[in-house]
């Protein structure tokens, strides 16, 4: 009375796979497991000795990966002082131009020694040092202020929702160093469009 007939049991539905389409792609672990998963995270070190071994490895690790992200510029493991686009941008756009303020230092090293040294044989070369100082601060000045109003600007049309604050003195900074020192170590070649 209840037994099914042949034709039917030909036309039942095929299963369907196991998991939904887009799942995980692996069982989920027993209860066991993810215990002894977690348990093994939040383990606690058996004396100071061991937690400070465990510490100095830690901050060995970061430090390891934030050198090679100051030589490759990627972003995960960067300095919070140089992380985002917008940082990025800007160590782009000082890379990419000449600066006074890059080659002031030694020019004003060589001209301070040059006076220090032959200025007691030429009175006349102390006032020639003074000028040149002063006309090295006036060409800093000048450069500051391009670099800045123009950084400033490009960021406002690249990224206009994001903050400007404390991007000019970054820039600054950046441009006081030499181009072979500076890190991160820079992404794009002189006269290049930063992107």
């Amino acid at each position: 009375m209840f037994r099914r007939t042949k034709s039917e049991t030909a036309t039942t539905v095929p299963a369907e796979p196991q998991g939904k389409p887009g799942g995980k792609g692996r069982p989920t672990p027993s209860r066991k497991e993810a215990e002894a998963a977690r348990k093994a995270a939040f383990k606690k070190p058996r004396d100071r000795k061991e937690a400070s071994a465990i510490r100095r490895d830690k901050v060995r690790t970061e430090r390891a990966k934030m050198q090679a992200a100051m030589q490759t510029g990627d972003d995960r493991y960067l300095p919070a002082a140089d992380k985002g686009p917008v940082r990025r941008f800007a160590r782009d756009y000082v890379d990419a131009r000449y600066s006074v303020m890059e080659f002031a230092l030694p020019v004003l090293l060589v001209v301070s020694l040059i006076g220090v040294v032959f200025s007691p044989q030429f009175p006349w070369l102390a006032g020639m040092v003074n000028l040149l100082f002063l006309f090295m601060i006036l060409l800093i000045a000048a450069d500051w202020f391009l670099l800045t109003s123009g950084l400033k600007k490009q960021v406002r049309i690249k990224f206009p929702k994001e903050s400007t604050k404390g991007i000019a003195f970054y820039a600054v900074r950046r441009t006081m160093q030499m181009r072979r020192w500076r890190l991160p170590k820079p992404m794009v070649k002189r006269g290049e469009k930063p992107s």
